[in-house]
C-alpha cells in the first residue's frame, strides 16, 4: 500500500461526477419551489455515485479473484471501472458540447432562494467542521499509531478487520474476519469502500473519516432540505440539526436530582466519564450521537433513504393537496384511481434500485427507509410507484442475501417491548419516555395541531420506532435501537417546525420575548441529556481514554504476506490489535461481534478450547483438520475462556513459523 492521496481522491471525484449524471434523472429541473436544491442534489450525487461505482469495483474484483484467480483483484477492479467511467463521462460531455448543452443540467436552478444561501452555507460549514473534528477525535493515526477512543473502538474492531481484509487481503468470496471460513452475514460494503480507498493510497484513518464525514454531512443536508420544504424556514431546519445531535431523555434530570440529594452534584458532573442512563444498556450510548461515531455506515444508508424520502414527498403533497376532508379524504386516498395510478414510475424504479443496493451497506437503514415510505404510501397518491420501489428494493436485497449468505440473513420474530423491563403497554410507553423524554410523546400530542401533510409525514417517521418494539430480526435485540434512532433523526425535523410555529404565534401577538423564552426552555428540555452525553463522548475518547494499535507492526506485515484468503488463523478472542489489522480470517475473534451477526460462536469457542487445552496430540490434529485451521497463534501465559492453554502440545505437533520481535507471540503452521 503506497500512501498516495491522488488515486483515492480521484476515485471519490469520479463517484460524484457519476452521481451528478444520475441525479439528472432523479430531480426534474422544473421543481424549484422547494428550497435550494443544492443541499439535496450534491449529497444525492455523492451517495448514488459511491453506491454504483463501489458495487462495480466489487463485482469486477470478485470476478478476477474467483474466476481468474488473480492475486490482487482490486487492481483490476479499480483500473477497469475507473477507466470505463472516465471514458463514459468524456463521451457524455463531448456529446453535450457538440449540442451546446449544459454539462450537468440538474445544476440549473439548484439555488432558487439566494436570500438564505449565506446562512445555509454558514450552517453547513459549521456542521461539517463539527463532524470532521469529532470523526478524527475518536479515530486517527499519528506517528505510526492508530488511536481509537474507548466509546467507539469496540465497534471499530470488526469494521477495521473487514477493511484490511480487502486492502491487505483478497477477501473474495467475502468472509467475516472474526468468524472466517464461512459466509458473510454482516453488511460490509461501506467497509469495502474504505478498504478500497486505502488500497488506492488513502491512509486508513483518512479514508474512513473522509467518507464518514461526507456521508453524515450529506444526510444532514438532505434532512435540512426536508425541513425547508415542509416549513419554509431556515431556523426550523437549523433547530432540527441541534435536536439531531443532542438527544432528549430523562436521564440527565434524574442524574441531577440523585446527585443533588447526595450533595455531590458538582463533583459528579465533573468527574463522570460514563454515559448516564437508568434503562437497560442506556449506558452503552445507545441513544446519543456516539451511535453515528461508531456506526459510520448507518449515516451512509440514511443518506440514500433521506434522498428517497425527499423525492417521495412529492407524492405525499399530491395526496394531501386534495380538497376533501375527514373520512371522505381518507376513503379517496385508498379507493380512488388517483391514489393508485403511477405518477412517475421511472423515478420509482431508480429509487428502488438505489435503496436495494444499500442492503449490504446498512440493512437497518434500508428497513427503516422502507417503513417510512410505507407510512407515506397510505395517504399518498401514486401507491403503485411505492409498490414498485419497495418490490425492487426487496428484490435486490434478497439477491445480495442469496449471494453472500448461506441460509437466511434474518430470523424475524414477534418481540414485544424491546428493552423495556415492564412489558405492559403502560410500561413500554414509560420506557419510551425514559429514553426520549417528551420527544416522541410530545410529537403525537402536537400532531393535533399539524397540517395534513405533516401528520402523514410524522406517521411515516414513527414507523421504524414502532417496528423496534414489536419485531426482532437478529439474536441481539439491542440492535433494534437503530430503528428508534432512525425515527428520532427524521422526526427532529418536526420539532424544528414546532418551535418555529410557537415563536411566530407569539410574535403575532406582539410578545416576541415570550416566544423566544418558551422556545429556549423547550430546547433545553429536548437537548440537556444529549449535551451531557456529548461531554461524556469528549471525556471517554480523550488522550487518556484511547486504545492504540501499532500500524507498522512486523506481526501485521508477516501475517499479511504469508497467509492467503483460504487460510484460517486460530487466535485468542481478539477485538482490535496488530493481528486483526492484517485482515486475516480468524477462527473465532471476539465472540459478541459474530454472535450478534448470527454465527454459532458457542461451537467454535468449544473447539478452540479443545485445541488450546488438550494434552492429546491426536485429538489436536483431528480437531484442527476438521475445523480447517491452517495456523495457530499462541501468546505468553494465555488463557482461552478462562482455561489454561497448553503450548507444549502444539509445539510438539506443529512447526513454529513465526516469533514476534519481543518473543511474546508465536505462530505454528498446521
Amino acid at each position: 500500500i503506497e500512501e498516495n492521496l491522488m488515486f483515492g481522491i480521484f476515485y471519490l471525484i469520479l463517484c460524484v461526477l457519476t452521481g451528478m449524471e444520475m441525479a439528472g434523472c432523479l430531480f426534474p429541473q422544473q421543481i424549484t419551489e422547494k428550497g435550494n436544491r443544492i443541499w439535496v442534489i450534491l449529497p444525492a450525487a455523492f451517495g448514488t455515485g459511491v453506491l454504483m461505482l463501489t458495487w462495480a469495483v466489487y463485482v469486477v474484483s470478485w470476478m478476477f479473484s474467483v474466476c481468474a484467480g488473480a492475486e490482487h483483484p482490486l487492481f483490476y477492479g479499480n483500473i477497469i471501472v475507473m477507466s470505463v467511467t472516465v471514458l463514459c463521462l468524456l463521451g457524455i460531455f463531448i456529446r453535450k458540447l457538440k449540442r451546446t448543452e449544459k454539462m450537468f443540467p440538474v445544476s440549473e436552478k439548484m439555488i432558487s432562494r439566494k436570500w438564505i444561501l449565506r446562512k445555509e452555507i454558514l450552517l453547513f460549514v459549521v456542521l461539517t467542521a463539527f463532524v470532521t473534528v469529532m470523526m478524527f477525535y475518536v479515530f486517527h493515526m499519528k506517528d505510526g499509531l492508530l488511536y481509537s477512543g474507548f466509546s467507539v473502538y469496540g465497534d471499530y474492531a470488526p469494521h477495521t478487520a473487514m477493511m484490511r481484509s480487502f486492502s491487505r487481503g483478497n477477501n473474495f468470496p467475502t468472509q467475516y474476519p472474526h468468524y472466517g471460513g464461512q459466509d458473510v452475514k454482516y453488511h460490509f460494503m461501506f467497509q469495502f469502500l474504505v478498504g478500497n480507498l486505502e488500497y488506492l493510497g488513502l491512509r486508513l484513518d483518512l479514508g474512513y473519516n473522509l467518507v464518514s464525514i461526507m456521508s453524515l454531512s450529506g444526510f444532514l443536508m438532505v434532512l435540512y432540505g426536508i425541513s425547508y420544504r415542509m416549513f419554509r424556514s431556515f431556523w426550523a431546519g437549523a433547530a432540527a440539526m441541534v435536536f439531531f445531535f443532542f438527544r432528549s431523555g430523562t436521564a440527565f434530570w434524574q442524574y441531577l436530582w440523585e446527585n443533588a440529594k447526595a450533595g455531590n452534584l458538582i463533583q459528579a458532573l465533573k468527574e463522570n466519564t460514563a454515559f448516564i442512563g437508568y434503562t437497560t444498556n442506556e449506558n452503552w450510548g445507545l441513544w446519543n450521537f456516539n451511535v453515528y461515531l461508531n456506526q459510520r455506515h448507518l449515516a451512509f444508508g440514511l443518506l440514500i433513504v433521506a434522498v428517497a424520502v425527499w423525492i417521495f414527498m412529492d407524492w405525499v403533497e399530491a395526496g394531501c393537496g386534495h380538497k376533501e376532508h375527514g373520512w371522505l379524504w381518507i376513503r379517496k386516498r385508498i379507493f380512488s384511481k388517483e391514489a393508485w395510478a403511477f405518477r412517475n414510475v421511472e423515478i420509482a424504479i431508480l429509487l428502488g434500485l438505489f435503496l436495494g443496493l444499500t442492503a449490504f451497506w446498512n440493512g437497518a437503514a434500508l428497513i427503516g427507509g422502507l417503513l417510512i415510505l410505507a407510512g407515506f404510501a397510505v395517504f399518498s397518491d401514486g401507491k403503485l410507484d411505492y409498490a414498485v420501489c419497495a418490490a425492487l428494493a426487496v428484490f435486490f436485497s434478497e439477491l445480495q442475501s442469496k449471494i453472500f449468505v448461506a441460509g437466511s440473513v434474518m430470523s424475524p420474530s414477534f418481540y414485544w417491548g424491546f428493552l423495556a423491563e415492564n412489558k405492559s403497554i403502560s410500561g413500554v410507553l414509560w420506557y419510551l419516555v425514559e429514553i426520549s423524554g417528551f420527544f416522541f410523546v410530545g410529537l403525537v400530542v402536537a400532531s393535533v395541531f399539524f397540517k395534513r401533510n405533516e401528520r402523514v409525514v410524522l406517521g411515516g417517521f414513527l414507523l421504524p420506532a414502532v417496528f423496534a418494539f414489536v419485531v426482532s430480526l437478529t439474536p441481539d435485540i439491542n440492535v433494534n435501537h437503530k430503528y428508534i434512532m432512525i425515527s428520532y433523526a427524521f422526526a427532529a425535523v418536526l420539532w424544528g417546525g414546532i418551535l418555529r410555529s410557537i415563536f411566530f404565534e407569539f410574535r403575532k401577538k406582539r410578545i416576541k420575548w415570550a416566544g423566544a423564552a418558551v422556545c429556549i426552555i423547550m430546547s433545553i428540555c429536548l437537548t440537556a441529556t444529549g449535551v451531557y452525553d456529548y461531554v461524556i463522548i469528549l471525556r471517554d475518547n480523550d488522550s487518556g481514554h484511547r486504545m492504540t494499535v501499532n500500524m507498522e507492526s512486523s506481526l501485521t506485515d508477516w501475517i499479511s504476506e504469508n497467509l492467503g484468503k483460504n487460510d484460517l488463523l486460530l487466535t485468542p478472542e481478539y477485538t482490535m490489535n496488530e493481528v486483526t489489522m492484517s485482515g486475516v480470517m480468524m477462527y473465532c475473534g471476539w465472540p459478541y461481534y459474530a454472535w450478534s451477526a448470527g454465527y454459532d460462536t458457542n461451537y467454535r469457542a468449544g473447539q478452540a478450547v479443545l485445541i488450546y487445552t488438550t494434552d492429546d496430540p491426536e485429538i489436536l490434529k483431528a480437531t484442527v483438520k476438521q475445523e480447517k485451521i491452517t495456523y495457530i497463534l499462541f501468546e505468553d501465559n494465555m488463557e482461552f475462556e478462562q482455561q489454561e492453554c497448553r503450548e507444549d502440545v502444539i509445539r510438539e505437533t506443529y512447526p513454529l513459523v513465526y516469533t514476534s520481535e519481543d518473543g511474546r507471540i508465536r505462530i505454528y503452521e498446521t
